[in-house]
């Protein structure tokens, strides 16, 4: 590797507070011939051996990652994001089988060539607040920030067929209106007698501090004192209503101790609610910040509860990032794995890459980390810098360390549409208890075909179908199995068998007809989204926990993603890439890019 200085950016012209001139990365950017290396990034590794330079360089493709370069590449940064798999995306990745041949095909090929495929999605399958153009989501801030988005399909409202629920009081299925009105419904058939007023009060207490967080856009914040600046003055009028409502302070409580301040007694109710807080975040309600859980009752049951997904699926959100990074000559190395950050001067100035880690990309400005903060913690040599050392041993091993969310199981599987019944929601969910716990092993399912809402995503007059579980499965059952062995393969069926369950509760004998399947379990998010036992991201418990920095202590390092403020979901992940762009740009250009956002 190189130990020679990093390159310091010149403030020459054209070139702002960067280090290429705008008309250099155009010249990039036209380097980019084809057009699936145009929108999909799809550009080779670099050499083992050579050595590359950019403004900021970024681990990881995840919708952070990609959603921090495409805003440092629309304001004039040169950037390269590095990313260990074939496909970009992170946990929001897509994958593609050929068909008829069943063989793993690169789905930048799949859009080239136009063959036919399954298009199976690794990650998320539920959206909402996208499809509309004023929206308190922080993704769709970033999509008007950067001018691409990709297609909205919008479904739900009071629409019965839309989303199906399998819970312990409606064992033989329920379909799920969103909105309002669909969820008084809800509580109509399985509350108690005093569960819909119970709501209601509950309701009436959160839509007014739920309304002022609306207005607050998260991509507003800063990790310097210029966020004294975007957020606390350019937002004063939301902040002031929040304030107003004198009841602030309840946003940074435990969901759980305000219903007891509510007095929400009844039990469908407060497992419903644990239910939401599991999905959005990996922790029940009682180790999940009112905030997000009022965020969560404005957005999907106070108004009409609209359900988007987008046209390619989760892919169709990459490529919209990508090509608001490669549009700018940025660019996005796949199949590039980072071994190690480079530190010179008790600085981070750039990466080691490829398998033998001779390949090298300075950083002139920053790294970002969008791995979660386990892993880069392992990519800082032990050493380097005191004050990281230091954190690295309070992550680990202090009387605080941070404790893991679980993991998942995956089943993918492609299957012919006569197989499927004709009134089979798009998506639904499985509760098999609620007693012991939301996040016991195996116990809350998410099933997605997606190929109903998109039919472009399966081959012609077939379906695909993702079932996970939601973030509830132990690394401890995985942990020191071979998973080359036959006892990894019997493991996989075993921990599947309640995912097969639960797609058959709508599709009988789905396994049966199954023309293609696998299984994904801990160990697959460990090896191909490089999380640390395949961990969801951290358990933060309300008042207790807090998440990492976006800013570490080794200076020039950076980290955004699951792992750092706001947290686990795709909303907060958005926000994470975006605040850290933006504590990389000057307040000006942070102020222009804030016009754009609608709310």
């Amino acid at each position: 590797g190189s130990s020679r200085p990093a390159a310091r950016s010149s403030a020459g012209a054209g070139r702002g507070c960067w280090g290429a001139s705008r008309s250099q990365r155009r010249l990039t950017a036209m380097r980019a011939s084809s057009a699936a290396a145009a929108v999909l990034g799809a550009t080779a590794p670099p050499d083992e051996e050579g050595v590359e330079e950019a403004d900021v360089v970024i681990i990881g493709s995840g919708i952070a990652g990609l959603s921090c370069a495409a805003l440092l590449a629309k304001e004039g940064a040169d950037v390269v994001v590095l990313e260990q798999h074939y496909e970009p995306g992170g946990c929001a990745h897509e994958f593609c089988f050929s068909y008829p041949e069943g063989k793993p095909v690169p789905r930048r090929k799949v859009e080239e060539t136009g063959q036919a495929a399954w298009h199976f999605e690794a990650g998320p399958s539920l959206y909402s607040g996208l499809s509309q153009e004023r929206s308190p989501n922080p993704l769709k801030h970033v999509f008007q920030m950067i001018g691409e988005e990709p297609e909205w399909i919008t479904y739900a409202n009071d629409d019965e067929t839309a989303w199906g629920a399998f819970i312990p009081e409606a064992a033989e299925g329920a379909r799920l209106p969103t909105g309002a009105p669909g969820f008084e419904a809800l509580l109509d058939r399985f509350a108690g007698p005093n569960g819909k007023a119970e709501w209601q009060r509950l309701a009436e207490e959160l839509l007014p501090l739920a309304d002022g967080v609306m207005g607050l856009p998260s991509v507003a914040i800063r990790n310097d004192l210029g966020g004294i600046l975007t957020f606390g003055l350019r937002y004063l009028g939301p902040i002031s209503k929040t304030v107003m409502t004198g009841r602030a302070g309840m946003l940074a409580k435990p969901f759980t101790e305000v219903m007891d301040e509510q007095g929400v007694e009844d039990t469908f109710l407060r497992n419903w609610m644990d239910l939401l807080a599991f999905l959005l975040q990996g922790t029940p309600s009682d180790d999940i910040l009112t905030a997000v859980m009022a965020y969560m009752v404005h957005d999907f049951y106070a108004g009409p509860g609209t359900l988007d997904f987008p046209k390619g699926g989760s892919g169709g959100i990459i490529d919209a990032l990508i090509r608001g990074i490669t549009k700018h000559g940025g660019r996005v190395r796949l199949a590039t794995p980072v071994k190690e950050v480079i530190v010179e001067d008790g600085r981070a100035v750039g990466v080691r890459t490829g398998k033998s880690g001779k390949g090298v990309v300075r950083a002139r400005k920053a790294v970002v980390s969008n791995a979660d903060v386990w892993t880069t913690s392992k990519l800082v040599p032990k050493g380097a810098h005191a004050g990281f050392d230091a954190e690295t041993e309070q992550l680990w091993n202090g009387l605080d360390k941070l404790e893991q969310c679980k993991s998942f199981m995956h089943v993918h599987m492609g299957i012919d549409a006569k197989h499927v019944p004709e009134d089979a929601p798009p998506q639904w969910t499985i509760v098999n208890r609620w007693d012991g716990g939301i996040d016991q092993p195996g116990n809350v399912i998410v099933v997605s075909m997606a190929s109903a809402l998109d039919p472009a995503l399966a081959p012609e007059g077939k379906h695909v179908i993702h079932a996970y579980t939601a973030g509830n499965e132990p690394w401890s059952v995985w942990e020191g199995v071979d998973p080359k062995s036959d006892e990894y393969q019997k493991l996989k069926e075993e921990r599947a068998a309640c995912l097969w369950d639960a797609i058959e509760r709508v599709i009988p004998n789905a396994k049966e007809h199954a023309e293609i399947s696998f299984v994904g379990s801990p160990v697959t998010h460990a090896r191909f989204n490089g999380r640390d036992r395949g961990t969801y991201g951290p358990r933060i418990r309300t008042g207790k926990d807090t998440y990492p920095s976006q800013v570490t202590p080794l200076p020039g390092l950076y980290r955004c993603g699951d792992s750092t403020n706001p947290g686990i979901g795709v909303p907060p992940v958005a926000a994470s890439g975006a605040i850290v762009a933006f504590s990389l740009m000057s307040v000006p250009e942070h102020w222009k890019n804030l016009d754009l956002v609608k709310m």
